[in-house]
């Protein structure tokens, strides 16, 4: 579904990342692990067109991200509140992100019922986006990533600032999407939560893969050796 083609982004003479070929394919879970700086973001962004490449290129469905606009009707994704509206409310963001999709309110209204274990009050009220906690903002962020039912889920830290609740909430919700069959290429520094929602591990390291694991029984312990530091 995505490929990487030879990429490489080089920021100021610092290579962010360099990757010579990679695919990801349909109805795979992909978990991005990596310290700052590794190059997580950079790879999301390309995926999403946010940035070019300074080599090579990203396709989805087989086009390339930066000459075709298709896959953004199928492309739901959050990776920082920079992707919202701050003077509007949730609810006005999430009507003006569901029209873009064809869906009503009714639509909304159906999916925040099942989405009521996830977000607080606030949600629902009448607050700017921008007078929000930086939770609630990645909470509002996510639901309308996933509301409209895209076929590929981008998400970049999405358990950050997030009570306990929320988090097993969305874990639980990230995993039906992904057996209903949903593409998801989704960052974290938590290696217990990406662990239990990916079906694959991509752990990047000044930019470069290091690492391409299946996930299995002993994908956690794997990744807290790569990452355990000994004084």
């Amino acid at each position: 579904m995505i490929e990487f083609n030879s990429i490489k982004k080089i920021y100021d003479n610092k290579v962010a990342l360099d990757v010579e070929n990679l695919i990801i394919s349909s109805q795979e879970s992909i978990g991005l692990v990596g310290n700052n700086g590794a190059g997580k973001t950079t790879m999301l962004s390309l995926v999403l067109d946010l940035i070019q490449a300074t080599k090579g290129f990203v396709t989805s469905d087989g086009l390339k991200v930066n000459a075709s606009d298709e896959w953004k009707s199928y492309t739901g994704s959050f990776l920082n509140e920079g992707f919202l509206i701050p003077f509007l409310s949730p609810m006005e963001y999430f009507e003006f992100i569901a029209s873009l999709h064809g869906l009503n309110r009714d639509d909304i209204m159906k999916f925040l019922d099942e989405a009521s274990g996830f977000y607080s009050d606030d949600i629902m009220s009448k607050k700017y986006i921008r007078n929000l906690s930086a939770g609630n903002k990645n909470k509002v962020g996510i639901i309308a990533a996933m509301m409209w039912g895209p076929k590929l889920l981008v998400l970049d830290e999405p358990f950050s600032n997030l009570d306990p609740s929320s988090q097993s909430w969305l874990k639980n919700r990230l995993r039906k999407l992904n057996r209903e069959g949903v593409t998801m290429l989704i960052s974290s520094h938590d290696l217990n939560h990406i662990s239990e929602i990916s079906t694959r591990i991509l752990l990047l390291e000044n930019g470069t893969l290091k690492k391409d694991i299946s996930s299995g029984d002993g994908t956690l312990k794997e990744l807290e050796n790569y990452f355990n530091v000994t004084e």
